[in-house]
């Protein structure tokens, strides 16, 4: 058996506009980042119903929920701000259905931007819907026109984002309006802004490794050290998968 494992990762999806036809896509940073740190991507388009997502995830060992645009606060009983732009109904829809049986099989997995959101959400956690209107001390956090936009982070050493970090100045690419307000029960911020917001999850369960980034590891701008946080991911991925055959035999 191979120790690369297979892990699954939600694709975005653009519906059909004017001339142009539907399509899923996926920054390839994400599945770059993946294959970089020795596990094989697999990636997934918007699914419809439980019993796919079910005969998708038997068949990976781990899962990635990439960023995007925003969760649509209405399906957690918020109203839409202004500043909102929803991710497209199909992805959404499937993505929350992904997080749920996730959560269930406690699968590992690792949420990035959007991603983080949803697990936090899906946990039992809410969101801050516009930084710069409820959190108005805040540094910018997002750059129209730069991608790569960065900012300082301040973390907890005894976490797997500070073992990845370790001590220094850490700065980190950022590109989001929305942020974690309240945490999820079971999870813990073991990464800041240091202007208060939230920048990473993860959680205290011992039976699931479940961590969450608002920052993007991915980006273009990233360093060695952000891919260090995949590294993390898919040892995890497969130290689990490994504990799983021993129970077996």
């Amino acid at each position: 058996m191979s120790n690369k494992p297979l892990i699954g990762m939600n694709a975005d999806f653009r519906a059909t506009n004017r001339n142009m036809p539907a399509y899923g896509y996926i920054a390839a940073g994400y599945f770059q980042s993946i294959i970089a740190a020795g596990g094989v991507p697999v990636i997934v388009p918007p699914l419809a119903d439980t019993e796919s997502i079910n005969a998708l995830l038997d068949s990976v060992q781990g899962f990635m929920m990439i960023g995007g645009a925003d969760l649509d606060p209405r399906n957690d009983g918020f109203m839409l701000h202004p500043s909102v732009r929803p991710l497209d109904p199909s992805r959404e829809a499937s993505d929350r259905m992904l997080m749920a049986e996730i959560a269930e099989r406690r699968m590992p997995i690792l949420g990035i931007g959007t991603g983080m959101q949803l697990m936090n959400v899906q946990q039992g956690g809410n969101l801050f819907l516009h930084i710069k209107e409820d959190l108005p001390s805040a540094v910018p956090h997002h750059d129209a026109h730069d991608p790569n936009h960065r900012h300082t982070l301040d973390v907890e050493s005894d976490s797997l984002i500070g073992r990845v970090y370790g001590d220094g100045e850490i700065r980190v690419s950022s590109r989001h309006h929305m942020a974690i307000d309240e945490v999820a029960p079971g999870f813990r911020v073991t990464a800041k802004c240091p202007d208060g917001v939230i920048e990473a999850i993860e959680s205290e369960m011992m039976d699931w490794f479940a961590v969450g980034t608002q920052f993007h590891p991915e980006c273009g701008a990233a360093s060695a050290l952000d891919v260090r946080i995949f590294e993390e991911f898919v040892e995890a991925v497969v130290a689990r998968t490994q504990e799983e055959i021993r129970l077996v035999a």
